[in-house]
């Protein structure tokens, strides 16, 4: 398997995590959600980018960030139809400074 090529994104790589109140801690699944997969939905749905300008943005390759977004979506569906914790970290990504693109 080739490594993967480092994701640049803006958000900042802190903890998130985002979890239902409506079912107690002790019984709560939960689903891991990549920092570059959380970038992409942001840039995707909040920013309203299409996937070419993502892709120049994250600086991947336009069908790599069609496969983050597509691992995104199933991994939010999830969570959201099973009741799940969703918890934000990790994947391969680099922090893009500000004032730089």
């Amino acid at each position: 398997m080739r490594p993967k090529k480092t994701r640049w994104v803006k958000c900042a790589p802190e903890e998130r995590c985002f979890r239902p109140q409506c079912k107690p801690l002790s019984k709560l699944e939960g689903v891991h959600m990549t920092i570059d997969e959380f970038e992409a939905i942001r840039l995707a749905h909040l920013e309203g980018f299409n996937q070419e300008k993502i892709a120049e943005t994250m600086k991947v390759h336009r069908s790599t960030i069609s496969r983050i977004l597509e691992s995104a979506h199933k991994k939010i569906a999830d969570a959201l139809v099973n009741i799940k914790a969703i918890k934000i970290e990790g994947g391969c990504c680099k922090i893009i400074e500000k004032g730089k693109r």
